[in-house]
């Protein structure tokens, strides 16, 4: 790679973006980075703590603030909370600062992904899918506004996606 290039993975919990992003990372050279283990790096706690002590508003501020500090970086890939798209900031970082890329993934899979993580906090109720169904009609729309790629994550595996996001990208 000639020039050091950033990549912003987006999508919804379960989709595979740390798993994706630690292998493109790997085959591209680059840093990796989660914002999820940033925040969790900085406050010294999980993210359900952070959830519980200072609600979903603390814990989007977080975010906000390690993202626009991550995006600043350059030859990084990153995989986002699932969630950081709501905010119109990071929409802005995201796709002014590098090559954004939508991991794209039906309810089913995240359902099937998800079900036995704890570390999910909006997920820990007694329907999860209600849930996920909820967040995609807000949250999806939203990844395709930024998205400069699209990749379908359901029956693939994490290194077959990391090579067609190379592909597609011409790297």
């Amino acid at each position: 790679m000639a020039e050091k290039r950033n990549i912003f993975l987006v999508g919804p919990m379960g989709a595979g973006k740390s798993t994706i992003g630690r292998h493109l990372a790997q085959m591209l050279h680059l840093q990796f980075h989660d914002s999820d283990q940033e925040i969790e790096h900085r406050t010294g706690a999980d993210i359900g703590w952070v959830f519980d002590v200072e609600g979903e508003e603390g814990f989007r501020r977080r975010e906000a603030q390690v993202i626009a500090d991550l995006t600043e970086m350059q030859g990084i890939v990153l995989a986002t909370g699932g969630g950081s798209v709501q905010s119109k900031d990071i929409r802005n970082f995201l796709s002014a600062r590098g090559i954004v890329v939508y991991l794209e993934t039906t309810i089913d899979k995240q359902v099937a992904r998800t079900q036995r993580d704890k570390r999910r906090p909006l997920l820990q109720v007694d329907d999860p899918r209600e849930v996920l169904e909820n967040l995609a009609e807000a949250r999806n729309p939203l990844y395709e506004e930024i998205a400069d790629l699209i990749v379908k994550t359901d029956d693939q595996s994490a290194k077959v996606v990391a090579n067609q996001i190379i592909e597609q990208l011409g790297f």
